[in-house]
């Protein structure tokens, strides 16, 4: 289920509005549940490295975390009980985050939060009657998101995404791991304003709302056709893996490494998609660059990219348009098609 809805964020004001105060003079803080199902717990990991705020503020501020498998005290039947309180007595309120992707073979077997009346409770069932209950489902992580990569093929275990599991709207915040900054900026954003502005796949615009390629530093070695032959050059690493041109997160001026110092193609390593629904099934090898794009009439290649662009610095046209040409309608066509031969564009690998 899609869905787009447009609020005024964090982004925009600046500031975090008045919520409303408990008896101490303190603002009320957001009940969440943090459920992990078919997970590395990297996304976990993540939020824990968030640096502004660190989490210690998030908890004490913002959020009452009743559940995450991760990090609270509890453990059997003490946890269990914790998680079924809040699903009934705190319904409509809660925000409900799952990480990983949902098992659904074998009648969900693949994987169980613990056990419920002395039943199994599988994730499957946990997911769902969980999100029934919630005021919002967050999605975070590419495997949550996508159902990728615990979902590649021949996925013996039937592991989905959750907005294929639950029936109603999901918000997905991708990435392997995501970014700390997208986790609490969605998550502050749903507390304060409501649902963030989100594109055709449920994504806040305000993270991944361009392309890795539009805004990566090395952009212009692109379209001069500059590419990097090897790892440690300082060119466009597109010949050599980046999957930057199909990938939307605003990883090059975010950046990560605590205070934002550096990212992957910053450190001379191609963008591996992680970002991207086809993340980790066909954005690998992470070293061989993507595959020819076939248009109407068309055909672009990086070669060809580059020698477009001389030719057009010659004629005194300018690489400005050719840039806009390549990173705008082509990157379009690439969201709508890869992956889905004989519909939009054919794909092939050269």
């Amino acid at each position: 289920m899609r869905t787009k809805t447009r609020r005024r964020g964090l982004a925009r004001t600046g500031r975090a509005p008045q919520t409303q105060e408990t008896g101490n003079g303190r603002p009320e803080k957001h009940p969440l549940v943090w459920l992990e199902t078919n997970t590395c717990h990297g996304d976990i990991l993540s939020l824990l490295n968030s640096y502004h705020p660190d989490f210690g503020t998030l908890t004490q501020e913002l959020l009452e975390i009743y559940f995450t498998n991760t990090l609270m005290a509890a453990h059997g039947s003490q946890a269990i009980e914790v998680l079924e309180k809040i699903r009934l007595e705190r319904s409509g309120e809660y925000i409900l985050v799952v990480e990983g992707t949902v098992p659904t073979a074998a009648g969900g077997r693949y994987a169980f939060i613990g056990l419920r009346d002395g039943k199994p409770w599988t994730a499957l069932d946990a997911v769902v009657e969980l999100a029934a209950g919630a005021k919002h489902v967050v999605a975070v992580g590419s495997c949550a998101t996508w159902g990728l990569p615990y979902g590649a093929h021949p996925n013996p275990t039937g592991s989905k995404p959750v907005s294929a599991v639950v029936d109603r709207p999901v918000i997905n915040v991708p990435g392997c791991p995501a970014h700390p900054d997208w986790i609490t900026g969605t998550l502050a954003h749903l507390v304060w304003y409501g649902v963030p502005e989100l594109d055709a796949e449920n994504r806040p615009v305000v993270f991944y709302g361009e392309t890795i390629h539009n805004l990566c530093q090395r952009r212009h070695y692109f379209e001069s056709g500059l590419f990097a032959r090897k790892i440690g050059e300082p060119w466009c690493l597109y010949k050599i893996g980046c999957k930057g041109p199909v990938t939307y997160a605003d990883c090059p001026s975010r950046q990560w490494c605590g205070e934002h110092l550096n990212w992957p193609v910053g450190a001379n390593t191609p963008c591996t998609g992680c970002a991207s629904p086809e993340f980790l099934e066909r954005t690998a090898p992470f070293f061989e660059h993507l595959p020819d794009v076939h248009l109407p009439g068309v055909r672009v290649t990086a070669n060809r990219v580059g020698l477009a662009g001389g030719l057009i610095t010659a004629l005194g046209i300018g690489l400005h348009l050719a840039g806009n040409l390549f990173t705008g309608r082509l990157q379009k066509e690439w969201k709508k098609g890869l992956g889905k031969t004989g519909k939009t564009f054919r794909l092939k690998r050269k």
